[in-house]
């Protein structure tokens, strides 16, 4: 399999269906789509700029294979040319013939040329090699928690392992909460600790607390505010669903990239501003990449005030507005094509090109407010001039 669109549905990150479902719409007759990207990692002498730029095709069956595919590394560049009848060629920098090419160099999962091409390509084959494993380990380090989180249980069996990840819905983030609290070692409580204290940060909770159920191999968890301990059931669904937002952010490996869908959901306009506190600090501390998706302002306009604070810098949060560009109504045949547009920021996190209907008018409604209750208070007293 060259690229794995839907698959299992469990295991999966994501289902996006079959390929003509990830086909660029604005453009019609073209039945291909690329994905490309490229991360830098420090090798202790310098900065690697490593690139994947992969074009797909449909094959027979309607499968995604691979048409063409660019691996680079510094000045080093592979490549792997989809022929007829499913041959490829390998090409090696700007060299202009194949070193190798034949059915058996199709390459594995998109990221990996086969062993095959690694062994045609002699000394240049380990260096390949290398490059497939370091996308690999790139794409592996990618935590993703989705907008709909597991409504928490009363309480939960513990098999005495951490687990290797959340899950999608963040099943797990309760798994490895009990890990933290429960498996000795220099990391005891260091998970739990930390989603304590930005419960508090949050004012939804003072801290949390991992309680066995007797002698029985189940726990439950405690939340603490006011005196008063509840059990997660208990309490406001939106305690249990940033649960698995704050889980991440400390159990993720120091350096990988978190993605996040609406971790602002059920959380009231306090909680969701200190969410921006969270990834700015977690990030510096931790060397943790978050990209998220959200619809809060509140969320928004206090990473502005972060960095008007110069606790964070333009340079180092990039923000996107999503939208589709309007078209006249004799061109409406396609939809336009969603496009994301880069907000200006200045240093004090001024924005220099807001997008029209961004936020609501908040200064409009403000001012409609004083205007109707001037108006009405004036009514009020002409009508009692009159009586």
């Amino acid at each position: 399999m060259h690229l794995n669109l839907s698959g299992d549905e469990v295991n999966d990150f994501f289902n996006f269906g079959r390929f003509n479902d990830v086909l660029y719409q604005g453009v019609e007759g073209l039945r291909q789509f690329i994905i490309t990207f490229e991360f830098h990692k420090n090798n202790g002498m310098g900065v690697d700029i490593n690139t994947f730029d992969c074009t797909y095709v449909q094959d027979s069956s309607g499968r995604a294979i691979v048409k063409d595919l660019w691996l680079t590394t510094g000045r080093r560049c592979f490549r792997a040319i989809r022929r007829e009848k499913g041959a490829y060629s390998i090409m090696v920098d700007k060299e202009t013939q194949p070193r190798c090419k034949g059915r058996n160099y199709a390459p594995e999962r998109s990221i990996a040329f086969s062993a095959d091409a690694i062994a045609a390509l002699e000394h240049d084959g380990p260096l390949l090699e290398d490059l497939s494993l370091a996308i690999r380990r790139e794409l592996e380090s990618i935590s993703y928690l989705g907008p709909l989180r597991r409504k928490p249980e009363r309480d939960y069996p513990w098999n005495r392992t951490k687990p290797g990840d959340i899950g999608v819905d963040g099943s797990r983030a309760v798994d490895v909460l009990l890990a933290s609290a429960l498996l000795k070692g220099e990391e005891q409580n260091y998970v739990v600790n930390g989603v304590s204290s930005w419960l508090a940060r949050m004012k939804v909770a003072d801290k949390l607390e991992v309680r066995q159920q007797g002698r029985a191999n189940r726990y439950e968890l405690i939340i603490h505010r006011d005196g008063v301990a509840s059990n997660l059931r208990d309490v406001g669904i939106g305690v249990s669903q940033v649960l698995p937002v704050l889980v991440v952010a400390y159990f993720a490996a120091p350096g990988s990239t978190i993605i996040l869908e609406e971790p602002e959901i059920h959380l009231h306009p306090l909680a969701q501003a200190v969410l921006a506190e969270l990834f700015v600090q977690v990030s510096q501390e931790r060397k943790v990449q978050f990209i998220v998706e959200t619809h809060s302002e509140h969320l928004f306009r206090r990473m502005q005030t972060l960095m008007a604070r110069e606790e964070v810098t333009p340079d180092s949060v990039a923000m996107y507005f999503v939208e589709r560009e309007a078209q006249p109504a004799a061109e409406h045949k396609t939809p336009s094509p969603a496009t994301l547009r880069q907000l200006e920021l200045d240093e004090f996190g001024r924005v220099k090109n807001w997008p029209d209907g961004f936020f609501g008018d908040a200064l409009g409604e403000t001012r409609e407010q004083a205007s109707r209750m001037f108006a009405r208070q004036k009514a009020a007293r002409e009508q009692a001039g009159q009586a």
